[in-house]
């Protein structure tokens, strides 16, 4: 039943990927959180299902795929899975769902879109830190860095293809570092198998209707969906350390 419910929040949140390019990780990993799962099987399954909704994307858009911002990216994006992956096993569940909850409040927050208009490489270094570190942590950053790639000289398909391609070496690390540290996802082959099917099809879907989205009406029912998620997790949290 697990699988079932998540395959289909995977089909949905890589239906929305496909659309506009981002949110659908942070959708999934707050649900896999919401539905009990604990950080230590989430964060690498997440890790597995969005390497292959991000890879899936990449093909999808292959062409528009900008190379050297890549390069950048790795810069920052290397280091840090091996240095948070042990954290991880030691973290209190409860406080883990809180900072979750914390997390998507914070990207809810349309005003520090100011603060990340980096350009450059080093908005490509930056995006890199904050994706293999904080990352590593809540599991999906694609709504945080979103502003880094939001470049001037990029085109709409450049940056959803540029995002996705960075996402997916970013996973592809997060579970080299989590299977060093003994936390493969093999083991959940379970999960992993129907959602990853679940998240191809979603892509199909949404790179099929990319040319529909009304982005006013995407904006408001993302929102809407990641703060009922975040009030469930901040009170799922809550309570777990109150009693």
């Amino acid at each position: 039943m697990l699988a079932v419910s998540l395959s289909v929040i995977a089909l949905f949140a890589a239906t929305l990927s496909g659309m506009a390019g981002i949110g659908g990780g942070t959708i999934l990993i707050a649900a896999m959180y919401a539905l009990g799962l604990s950080p230590v099987v989430a964060v690498p399954v997440h890790a597995g299902v969005q390497l292959v909704s991000n890879f899936s994307r990449t093909l999808a858009y292959l062409k528009h795929v900008e190379w050297r911002a890549l390069r950048d990216f790795l810069i920052g994006a290397a280091p840090a899975p091996f240095l948070v992956a042990p954290l991880i096993a030691g973290a209190d569940e409860h406080w883990m769902l809180i900072l979750m909850a914390a997390f998507i409040l914070f990207t809810l927050w349309p005003r520090w879109i100011r603060l990340l208009r980096l350009e450059g490489r080093i908005g490509m270094v930056v995006a890199g830190i904050l994706t293999g570190g904080l990352g590593s942590l809540v599991g999906a950053t694609g709504t945080l860095i979103a502003p880094l790639f939001l470049r001037s000289d990029w085109r709409k398909e450049t940056t959803i293809a540029t995002l996705a391609m960075c996402q997916s070496v970013a996973h592809l690390l997060k579970i080299i570092a989590f299977s060093s540290f003994g936390f493969g996802i093999l083991e959940h082959w379970q999960l992993l198998l129907p959602m990853s099917v679940a998240v191809i099809l979603g892509t199909v879907i949404g790179s099929q209707l990319h040319g529909r989205l009304n982005e006013d009406r995407f904006v408001v029912i993302f929102r809407v969906i990641l703060g009922v998620l975040a009030l469930k997790l901040l009170y799922d949290g809550t309570s777990g350390l109150l009693a």
